[in-house]
């Protein structure tokens, strides 16, 4: 068996389609109109109580699933979706102990979404910052080898 993705249901595809494609700079896979795929596997789905056939309770701000999304510039990405219109913030940036920097906040049908340094990107700060290679892995907790391939 193969993991083929996740489907969120969505109540304005227009609304969806231009957050994830747009504002999230994920590139459209496929377009069936009610149905629409990204690179990556986040696929958006109107309609979705018609496919599946069976009356759903939709619940606003269900908080317990969230989208994840990694990036090299977490900085240039919060003044971005700090400044775009709409995009109410669960927490800003903050750091947890393995020093990954991390935000979230709800998409356009209240999922929430994070996004996050990548972990490579965590252990070339600390290692810019100066901290060997062996300290660098206590910190992200992630195997010496991993960060000697940076």
């Amino acid at each position: 068996m193969k993991y083929g993705g996740t489907l969120i249901s969505v109540s304005d595809m227009e609304r969806a389609k231009d957050f994830y494609g747009r504002v999230m700079e994920q590139k459209v896979e496929m377009d069936l109109g009610t149905h629409v795929s990204f690179e990556g596997g986040i696929s958006l789905q109107s309609d979705y109580e018609a496919l599946v056939g069976v009356k759903l309770e939709a619940r606003e701000r269900p908080n317990n699933f969230q989208l994840y999304f990694e990036v090299e510039d977490l900085e240039h990405w919060e003044k971005k979706l700090k400044s775009t219109e709409g995009i109410e913030f669960i927490h800003g940036s903050k750091e947890y102990p393995w020093g990954q920097r991390v935000m979230r906040f709800y998409d356009p049908d209240k999922y929430i979404v994070e996004v996050s340094e990548s972990m490579e990107s965590v252990a070339k700060r600390f290692l810019a910052q100066g901290l060997s290679v062996e300290e660098t892995a206590e910190r992200i907790m992630y195997p010496v080898e991993f960060v000697k391939q940076l």
